[in-house]
């Protein structure tokens, strides 16, 4: 039965941990259509990087 609960347990976080890099994933294009409008480099380059880490975040998340 612990089994089956501490599953359920980390399946629940996992889906928490998925709606927030979804939020997250959507701040930063925003950031970065921002930066693109605003022809800032600096904030472009820093927006793709955050964007990198969170792609790399959910393929992390999809592979298990």
């Amino acid at each position: 039965m612990k089994q089956v609960m501490n599953a359920y347990r980390k399946k629940s976080m996992d889906k928490q941990k998925l709606a927030v890099l979804h939020l997250e994933l959507n701040y930063e294009l925003a950031v970065l259509f921002d930066a693109m409008q605003e022809e800032n480099e600096e904030l472009k380059i820093k927006a793709k990087r955050k964007l990198e880490k969170i792609r790399a975040e959910l393929m992390k998340m999809e592979a298990l």
